[in-house]
């Protein structure tokens, strides 16, 4: 497709509010994809990092009790 001018891009011979609000909705929802991600991984990471931290503190817990 050929256009003439920028602006005639911008209309997408009249069919601009379609075309653009179906670029505006794939973009926000691949943007919600990502940041889900991130923040999911983050907190994957987070709670692995503390049940090793609690599971470590049961350990020398235990290792305090046996050796009085």
């Amino acid at each position: 497709m050929h256009f003439t001018s920028f602006s005639a891009f911008l209309d997408m011979g009249g069919y601009a509010v379609y075309v653009w609000s179906s670029f505006g909705i794939t973009f926000g929802a691949l943007l919600w994809l990502v940041v889900s991600a991130h923040l999911t991984r983050r907190k994957l990471f987070n709670d692995i990092k503390n049940r090793a931290a609690r599971e470590q503190r049961i350990k020398n817990a235990q290792n305090m009790e046996n050796t009085l």
